[in-house]
C-alpha cells in the first residue's frame, strides 16, 4: 500500500467516525436485526475467503499496465471499502476483529463505512479510477416496496412474509460487477428465495 493509499484509508476512517454522530435505535424487532447481521455477515466471510483473493490478482496485473499520462499510479495493494448497513457495520466489526493473522491482515487494510459516509468523503476526496481503493459494497434492503413486489410474482408470500433484498458489488478490480439476491423475512427468520436474481425493474 503505498503512501497516498494510506493516507487516504486513513482519512476515510476519520471521516466516517466523526460522521457517525446518529445514535437513534432501530425500531425493528430483535430477530430481524439479527438475521439481517447474520446474512451480512455469511456473505462478507465467503467473500473474503473465495473472491477477495482473485480480485486482488486481477487487481495486481491491472496495475502492470501503463497508465495514461499524467494519472496516478494504480496500486497494486488497494484499501479495501466496505459500504454497508448498521448491521453490516456490526457483521464486519465482529469478523474482521477475530485474532487470527488473516482476519490481522484484512483488518489492517478495510474502512468500513455506511454509502453515505464514503460517497461525502469522495465528493471531498475522489477517487473515481480506483486507483488507490477497491470498493465493495453489501447492504440488505429490508423494506422492498408492496407495488414492487410483483417482480417477484414466481416466490409467492404467505400472509405476514416480506421480500428483503440483498445487494452486492465490486468495483476497483477489473470490470465492476454486480448482484441481487431475494430473501424473505417470515417473521423468526430470513430464508433464500433466489440468488442472482434479474431485477426486472429498479426497486426504489
Amino acid at each position: 500500500m503505498t503512501d497516498a493509499t494510506q493516507a487516504w484509508l486513513d482519512g476515510l476512517r476519520d471521516h466516517a467516525a466523526n460522521a457517525r454522530h446518529d445514535t437513534r435505535n432501530d425500531d425493528r424487532p430483535a430477530a430481524m436485526i439479527a438475521a439481517e447481521r447474520a446474512v451480512l455477515a455469511a456473505h462478507l466471510a465467503v467473500w473474503l475467503d473465495t473472491e477477495l483473493p482473485g480480485l486482488l490478482a486481477e487487481r495486481a496485473a491491472d496495475s502492470l499496465s501503463v497508465c495514461p499520462s499524467g494519472s496516478a499510479e494504480m496500486d497494486a495493494e488497494p484499501a479495501l471499502v466496505l459500504t454497508t448497513t448498521a448491521a453490516g457495520l456490526a457483521a464486519a466489526a465482529d469478523l474482521l476483529g477475530r485474532e487470527d493473522p488473516l482476519m490481522r491482515e484484512w483488518r489492517e487494510r478495510f474502512a468500513c463505512v455506511t454509502e453515505l459516509e464514503y460517497r461525502r468523503f469522495c465528493m471531498l476526496h475522489p477517487d473515481h479510477d480506483y486507483r488507490l481503493h477497491i470498493a465493495h459494497w453489501s447492504w440488505m434492503k429490508t423494506r422492498v416496496p408492496p407495488q414492487r413486489w410483483p417482480a417477484f410474482v414466481r416466490w409467492p408470500l404467505r400472509e405476514g412474509e416480506a421480500y428483503w433484498l440483498h445487494r452486492t458489488g465490486t468495483a476497483g478490480a477489473g470490470r465492476e460487477r454486480r448482484s441481487s439476491h431475494l430473501w424473505k423475512w417470515n417473521g423468526t427468520h430470513a430464508v433464500i428465495l433466489k440468488p442472482f436474481i434479474d431485477e426486472e425493474f429498479p426497486i426504489r
